[in-house]
């Protein structure tokens, strides 16, 4: 299970890829789109297949003879019950889920002993360094012209607003407006937008285009934060960014860096309180996300670890998440090995 449209059609091409010489079947289950297979709902079990999904799978018309292993990837962008849902349409299936960023909330589960973990800390092979910047309004000019020489080279680019329409107080700009002022600035540069509020089908075919080439700059909002990997952009912009939360802003540089190209994040921003300059200046110094997870969870707290709050300290009569994992660690251990008989 995937968080968006454009990661799960990602995970579907790719797997497809993998399995078919395996005769492993591969189906696509997105919401407002009939399934890749007949119309039947449920999955029988004679047949070793892979399904692929969004929220969609949730639905309670789908469910599967035999579910024994469930992957969500980016799970930090599903509820607790969602992902629970899903689990309990098998019976006790392996569970594994992933996320490149264990934002607070995911951190305070693991150590209440709820989840196994195993990190992946190496780069994949081959990748180009990346580089972050945090430039000022007025630096605008040098930054579209740094954009234009990029492109010039063959290279593409993000640019990230944090609205989708203007709105009337104009304090934040947005995708629609701006794509229009870079088509202008950039000429002859093809550009592009993609928003949440665009239909599926014109999102696949924008995705397309960029993939492909044809479009050599894309405007978009937040969505893009998962699940686009293009290895030819090595440049992102984003706009506004003492607006984005800190683990968001790494997830939306994740979108490049990702071939052998050097590649460069530049953060326009008015980092006006000491939280905002926390989170810019942490992205400066690291691209580790574990790192970037201890310095979130120090400015945010982990939320309730049985309620609904994202962030704030629960209320712990003794000991606090942000400093005492050591000791946390330790009861953990002594949990474990505790026999109540």
């Amino acid at each position: 299970m995937a968080p968006t449209q454009i990661l799960a059609e990602q995970h579907f091409n790719t797997f497809q890829r993998w399995f078919d010489p395996l005769k492993i079947e591969v189906e696509l289950r997105v919401a407002g789109q009939r399934s890749s297979r007949p119309p039947t709902r449920t999955i029988p079990s004679q047949n070793r297949r892979l399904t692929i999904g969004t929220h969609a799978l949730l639905e309670e018309d789908v469910t599967f003879d035999k579910l024994g292993l469930v992957i969500i990837d980016e799970q930090h962008k599903f509820g607790v019950t969602q992902r629970e849902t899903l689990v309990r349409k098998g019976r006790y299936p392996h569970l594994l889920v992933m996320t490149a960023t264990p934002i607070p909330r995911t951190l305070g589960l693991t150590l209440y002993g709820d989840l196994d973990v195993s990190t992946i800390r190496e780069k994949p092979a081959a990748r180009g360094a990346l580089k972050t910047y945090v430039r000022a309004e007025n630096d605008l000019p040098k930054v579209w012209e740094f954009v234009r020489s990029k492109l010039s080279q063959g290279r593409q680019a993000y640019v990230v607003y944090p609205r989708v329409e203007e709105a009337d107080e104009g304090e934040l700009k947005s995708v629609f407006t701006e794509w229009r002022r870079l088509e202008q600035i950039l000429k002859p540069h093809v550009i592009g937008f993609l928003h949440e509020k665009i239909k599926a089908a014109e999102k696949e075919s924008v995705m397309a285009r960029f993939r492909s080439g044809a479009l050599q700059l894309l405007v978009a909002s937040s969505l893009i934060e998962v699940g686009v990997d293009v290895a030819n952009a090595t440049v992102m912009v984003i706009e506004n960014a003492e607006r984005f939360g800190l683990s968001q802003l790494h997830q939306l540089r994740g979108r490049i860096g990702r071939g052998s190209h050097e590649s460069h994040c530049i953060l326009i921003a008015k980092a006006t309180t000491p939280d905002a300059k926390k989170r810019l200046g942490v992205l400066l110094e690291s691209n580790d996300g574990f790192r970037i997870a201890e310095v979130d969870l120090e400015i945010r707290g982990p939320g309730e670890l049985l309620g609904q709050a994202q962030s704030g300290l629960p209320p712990l009569k003794f000991g606090d998440l942000r400093t005492d994992l050591r000791i946390i660690e330790k009861s953990r251990e002594l949990a474990a090995q505790f026999d109540p008989r």
